[in-house]
């Protein structure tokens, strides 16, 4: 792991059972949700009120936003001024210790000062990060960073790459860029990636294949899941592929991913919760565990916002009630601790209930206090007050550790409240991107004060000379040789909190 360049069985064993139990396998998967946090927050939720419009008229008022939040710095508060541009400073920092020691390369290990492809060599740390450039206004990188992109990002690979991975990090930041910048360098470099992506879908029942050959187009599944394809993984490519299919006038890319949604509504349970792993010659899940964690996550929260992604029409309506009938499942799941009554979300095998809960799982306040908003008044209110305890829970996942950073999951016991399960902290952002949620719709300023507070405990614990650096244990501070570029979400997303905005905007 983590080295240069990989054969093909070690390609499969990096996609094997250690994928979501190995630090370095988390250590990248935090690095490009830049993607849902500036791309898909930035976006989707600018977009969400904007359902009459067509894509262009919504792109272009997206961009009205954008350019409107360089003129209210003049207007602002101070304190929020002054904290933008601590949070900006932080990721030209991050940014500039990895052109000097990375450039091109998918990730900085800040402690050996070198960069390491565990991408496959495709720039994700290059390529996630276009879009906090762009927003943030630092022209001169994002320049240089488009050049690399229009000049040295070469698809042609002999790499087994992660169909999920590859969709939400790279075509994501590509589109993202595009949107941004009207270049059509990335919507070129987007449809190519899609392309050797697309025959991870030649399955009999349309559910992909999570793996697939860049160069070759052969795809399959880990060993480690019996051959079966992963439900976030196979599950949460809509919004890209839509995007795509949209910029590009090619329907055949929203095609492929509208029909997994298609399958699965056939067979939906009565509680909305599928199980981890599907078999993609029959389109029907097999027994295994249901979580809003690991392996599940991102399934969910596509439903929602492949609603609003297509303007809350008729034609999305599948999605929303699909979504609805999933946040029913999910209150079945909710339990509270003693003695804070902290509210968390279990994990579910058959009809046993494990009390643990990933902070990868701390996305959902932000998904229910988004989706709250197409409920009746009463529903509203239950959801949206679910979705603040909870935040108050993933929040505490920072403020009971000695370092103020979360771990990467908890357990909860009676009396204990919550207990540290695996130790790092791998600069994950969902916490702070349901923070942002919370306060851009409740107006309540004590979100971007949390908000805060985490990015103050980052650069605390996690900044080093040459960038930022995970932790191997948030009780003892130990420092990770790698630099997740998670930091991106963190840091564009605390750039948001900062703006003294209406939650109407």
């Amino acid at each position: 792991m983590g080295k240069k360049s990989l054969s093909s069985s070690s390609q499969s064993w990096w996609w094997g059972g250690w994928r979501y139990l190995h630090p370095q396998h988390n250590l990248r998967r935090p690095q490009l949700l830049a993607l849902f946090i500036i791309s898909f927050v930035a976006l989707t939720w600018l977009l969400s009120g904007l359902e009459s419009l067509s894509v262009e008229h919504q792109l272009e008022n997206v961009k009205k936003q954008i350019r409107s939040w360089s003129i209210v710095e003049e207007e602002d508060d101070p304190l929020n001024v002054e904290r933008r541009r601590a949070v900006k400073e932080a990721m030209i920092h991050a940014w500039t210790c990895y052109e000097m020691y990375a450039w091109g390369r998918d990730e900085l290990q800040p402690q050996t000062r070198d960069g390491v492809d565990s991408f496959g060599g495709l720039g994700a740390t290059l390529v996630d990060s276009l879009d906090t450039l762009y927003i943030m206004g630092l022209d001169e990188q994002f320049q240089r960073a488009r050049e690399w992109v229009a000049k040295s990002l070469n698809f042609n690979k002999n790499y087994e790459a992660s169909v999920f991975e590859t969709t939400i990090r790279v075509i994501g930041g590509l589109l993202s860029a595009y949107d941004l910048s009207d270049d059509k360098v990335f919507l070129e470099k987007a449809r190519d990636i899609a392309d050797r992506l697309l025959p991870a879908w030649n399955t009999p029942s349309g559910i992909p294949y999570n793996i697939i050959n860049l160069r070759y187009g052969d795809a399959h599944n880990p060993r480690w899941t019996g051959g079966k394809s992963i439900l976030a993984d196979a599950g949460s490519e809509q919004l890209e592929f839509i995007a795509l299919s949209q910029r590009t006038n090619d329907p055949k890319y929203q095609q492929k991913v509208e029909y997994v949604i298609e399958e699965l509504h056939k067979t939906f349970p009565a509680d909305g919760l599928l199980p981890i792993y599907i078999d993609p010659h029959t389109g029907i899940t097999s027994y295994s565990k249901i979580s809003f964690g690991a392996m599940g996550d991102s399934f969910y929260e596509y439903l929602l916002k492949a609603w609003i992604q297509g303007n809350k029409t008729e034609s999305v309506t599948h999605y929303r009630e699909m979504w609805e009938t999933s946040m029913k499942g999910l209150k079945s799941l909710i339990r509270r601790t003693t003695p804070s009554s902290y509210a968390y979300i279990c994990e579910k095998t058959g009809s046993s209930l494990s009390d643990k809960m990933d902070e990868l799982a701390c996305f959902a306040p932000g998904m229910l206090a988004l989706g709250s908003t197409g409920y009746g008044t009463d529903e509203a209110e239950i959801f949206l007050s679910l979705a603040e305890e909870l935040a108050w829970t993933c929040y505490n996942f920072y403020q009971t550790t000695p370092t103020k950073l979360a771990g990467e999951n908890y357990y909860f016991a009676a009396g204990q409240d919550m207990t540290v399960g695996t130790p790092w902290s791998i600069l994950r952002p969902e916490t702070v991107e349901s923070l942002f949620y919370l306060w851009r719709l409740t107006g309540n300023k004590t979100y971007q004060e949390w908000g805060w507070n985490i990015f103050q405990a980052f650069e605390k614990n996690s900044r080093v000379d040459t960038g930022y650096s995970g932790l191997k244990d948030v009780r003892t501070c130990h420092e990770m040789n790698f630099m997740l570029f998670s930091l991106n979400s963190e840091v564009g997303t605390t750039y948001k909190h900062t703006y003294n905005q209406d939650s109407h905007d």
